[in-house]
């Protein structure tokens, strides 16, 4: 399993504090600072304020994606406590246990939402003018623009534009330019809405979690996905095949998710990353 970036950065601090504990006996022996040493750490020292600011919306952005309601005052006063060598009132072991325990009753509460909003959603969006049904309950499209070349068929790859959002319009995922997908590689409601689609053609897919990726994958649980896909190539060369890749930052008033948390529609769940 690939670790988090939030992992990752963890890892890098402590990583960071202990190499700075390593070393902490040699701070005696090292020469005096000179003056341009001292110069050159009070031009540092004056950015330090909109660091610690910076560092603390990182922090922020990536304790969000935990799911858990956390009590922001009583975080901010562990950091100062912490700082201060004052004790936690919880040891590490316990910590990580508790907030195991957090994050899956968290997860469950995510998913049972989320596929509750799914099911609404859906059912709403099959009652729409122009909306028609691929499998009833679980995946329907539009068509915005017809087309007139090759349809797509079983076993073909793709070249397409497409952009995919939630629900509430927060795009998870985008082409940055034309892509070439496998059919039938990718997750069973995005292969089966490109089957039948003419070169030309322009259309919206409404897909239901359980074609797209449940439970699993890195997009919160549960998660209806709706996709415009436009079809440039009915059946283009196999060796231009890649997943499809994540957005790039956009304008407009759409919201957008962190772009590190975008998948790909790969039925191997384990390759749900970007490259």
């Amino acid at each position: 399993m690939k670790r988090s970036l939030f992992s990752t950065f963890l890892l890098t601090l402590l990583v960071a504090g202990n190499m700075h504990a390593n070393t902490s006996s040699a701070e005696s022996a090292k020469p005096v600072a000179t003056k341009a040493d001292a110069e050159t750490t009070d031009l540092k020292a004056e950015q330090i304020a909109d660091l610690s600011e910076a560092f603390g919306h990182i922090l922020a952005q990536h304790i969000k994606t935990l799911g858990i309601d956390f009590d922001v005052k009583l975080l901010v006063k562990g950091l100062q406590d912490a700082h201060q060598g004052k004790p936690s009132p919880m040891d590490e072991m316990k910590c990580v246990e508790t907030l195991t325990a957090a994050r899956q009753q968290a997860f469950l509460r995510i998913a049972k939402n989320n596929l509750q909003a799914a099911e609404q959603f859906i059912q709403e969006a099959s009652k729409k003018e122009g909306v028609l049904p691929i499998e009833e309950g679980k995946l329907y499209y539009r068509i915005e623009r017809q087309g007139e070349g090759s349809e797509v068929a079983k076993g073909q790859s793709a070249l397409i534009r497409y952009k995919g959002t939630f629900i509430d319009g927060t795009v998870f995922g985008a082409s940055k330019e034309d892509d070439v997908i496998s059919v039938d590689e990718t997750i069973p409601g995005f292969g089966k809405g490109l089957l039948g689609m003419k070169e030309g053609e322009k259309r919206t897919l409404y897909i239901h979690p359980e074609l797209a990726y449940g439970t699993n994958g890195q997009l919160p649980p549960n998660s209806l996905l709706v996709f415009e896909v436009e079809l440039i190539k009915a059946n283009a060369p196999d060796d231009k095949t890649q997943s499809i890749s994540r957005s790039p930052q956009e304008g407009g008033s759409e919201k957008e998710i962190s772009q590190a948390d975008a998948p790909t529609p790969s039925k191997n769940t384990e390759h749900q990353t970007i490259r």
